[in-house]
């Protein structure tokens, strides 16, 4: 049992180095893309004065968090696939599908994951 435990745990939050490709350029657009579709409007969000939202979780110390919405890997893969379209990526989500493209989509994982190094 304790081993599964372990295991589960250990799956749920990827090295390191696997946000290593994920670049300053592509964080900075990905703030970008936040501040124009107010993603602040219903997150907390360090490095984002305004508006900061209380609808959905603060998504301050983010890169620590192991799940996504509490059942997906916390990965660049999954997080970007999670802002697109949070519905898809997990059923009954409360956080709509953004109009974003893939590629914004991986911008702001990048920031996402950049925010405690501010």
């Amino acid at each position: 049992m304790a081993v599964a435990t372990l295991l589960t745990v250990v799956a749920c939050k990827p090295p390191p180095d696997d946000r290593t490709s994920l670049s300053a350029d592509a964080a900075e657009r990905g703030r970008a893309v936040i501040e124009r579709v107010s993603c602040g409007s219903c997150h907390v969000m360090p490095g984002i004065d305004w508006p900061q939202g209380r609808a959905g979780p603060s998504l301050e110390g983010f890169d620590d968090v192991g799940l996504i919405a509490g059942a997906l890997p916390n990965t660049p893969g999954n997080l970007a696939a999670f802002v697109r379209d949070a519905p898809a990526a997990k059923p009954g989500s409360t956080m709509p599908a953004m109009p974003i493209t893939a590629a914004e989509a991986q911008d702001v994982a990048a920031y996402l994951y950049g925010m405690n190094d501010e």
